[in-house]
This record gives C-alpha cells, sequence and structure tokens, in this order.
C-alpha cells in the first residue's frame, strides 16, 4: 500500500514538474512563463519530496522535506514577484524609450 501511495506521489509531481516545463517552453511571454514555472514546479517539487517523505519513513528525511517544501514555498513567489517587477519596469521603459524617439 505504502508503494502504491508512494507511485502516486512521484508520477503526480513528476507530471506536474512536466506541465511546468512545457508550460515555459510554450507560452507566449514572460510573465505567463513565470507563472507555470513556479505554480506547477512548486507544486510538483512539494509532490515528490512528500512521495520521498513516504518511501523512507523516517523522522530525519521528513524533517529535511518538510524544511525543503517551506523553503520552496517562501521562495519561488517571491523570485516570481521579483521577475515580474522587473519585466514590466523593463517593458514600461522600451515603452518610454519608444514614445521619446
Amino acid at each position: 500500500m505504502t508503494d502504491i501511495l508512494v507511485a502516486i506521489f512521484v508520477l503526480s509531481g513528476g507530471l506536474f514538474a512536466f506541465v511546468a516545463g512545457l508550460g515555459i517552453a510554450r507560452l507566449p511571454n514572460i510573465l505567463n512563463r513565470m507563472h507555470s514555472a513556479t505554480k506547477a514546479g512548486t507544486l510538483g517539487a512539494g509532490l515528490t519530496l512528500v512521495g520521498t517523505a513516504i518511501y523512507f519513513g523516517e523522522a530525519e528525511v521528513t524533517v529535511r522535506v518538510v524544511a525543503a517544501i517551506l523553503f520552496l514555498l517562501l521562495t519561488a513567489p517571491i523570485a516570481a514577484h521579483m521577475i515580474g517587477r522587473a519585466t514590466v519596469r523593463r517593458m514600461l521603459q522600451e515603452r518610454k524609450n519608444r514614445n521619446e524617439g
């Protein structure tokens, strides 16, 4: 039963990671790509890590998995926000330069 649960978590995590990569490759602009990478990528990594914690079933591994998931949940939205801000500022600057020139 544990093996089936681990397989479900790891496969679903891999599926979400694949969708994130596909979104990065196929979406039209940087803001959409950023959204795909942060949302689906974080969920994919989190599900894979949960499957890892279940597979090993040790307290030390579980603590490390929880720490890694918390780190992902704290850093991915901040990184996405900063990328989005930089992109919008660059787009505004390019628009301003076109209107002046």
